[in-house]
């Protein structure tokens, strides 16, 4: 079982990379925040995998941070949530967000993300409350240093996974903030890529 992939960018799109290593090239599929965090084509990268095998396919999920992918294999844990939706959430929401909705008991913060639903929302807390006890805790609706008031939930959530990727928090806050006017501000890839592409 693969766990861990070390090799070159091949290419990258639509959430997903190839990554040539030992001359075969491996399909990986990865949350926006790992997305976002990846190199350009032919440099190197490192990614911690999860491996799904299944009767007539084997496919591979990456992740950036050791953090998202213990958050992804706790997401997947809980019953009705598989891989493939564990990436959709996580893509919809930053590790640091969801812990503190899951702790809080929010079942509305928790569907606000693509793919959760009341009951799936209900699941994850009760069958992940006490279990996140590794994982790190933040604030779903303000970041130190901004007016993250201002933002939905969501917006909230862009502007955390540009700060986790190291943007200033103030041009972070700008950069969302003129995006949200440019895309549809409840669609978190695409307010993501636009946010990333003016804090650049």
């Amino acid at each position: 079982m693969i766990a861990y992939l070390r090799g070159t960018v091949l290419e990258k799109a639509g959430g997903t990379v190839i990554v040539m290593a030992g001359g075969v090239g491996y399909k990986v599929e990865v949350p926006i925040s790992s997305y976002a965090g990846l190199p350009a084509a032919g440099q190197e990268v490192n990614l911690r995998i999860y491996t799904k095998v299944s009767e007539d396919s084997i496919a591979l999920f990456g992740f950036l941070t050791a953090i998202e992918k213990r958050a992804f294999e706790r997401l997947i844990s809980v019953s009705g949530i598989g891989p493939a939706l564990g990436v959709k959430v996580l893509s919809g929401i930053a590790v640091e967000n969801l812990v503190s909705c899951i702790r809080g008991g929010d079942i509305v913060g928790l569907t606000r993300v693509p793919g959760i639903g009341k009951k799936t929302a209900e699941r994850i807390i009760l069958e992940l409350k006490d279990k996140l006890d590794d994982l790190p805790l933040g604030a779903p609706t303000r970041l130190p240093g901004t007016t993250a008031e201002h933002f939905s939930a969501l917006e909230a959530d862009v502007l955390s996974a540009l700060i986790n990727l190291g943007s200033p928090a103030a041009a972070a806050e700008q950069a969302v903030a003129k995006a949200k006017g440019m895309v549809n501000s409840g669609d978190f890839e695409a307010l993501f890529r636009k946010s990333l592409e003016l804090v650049r």
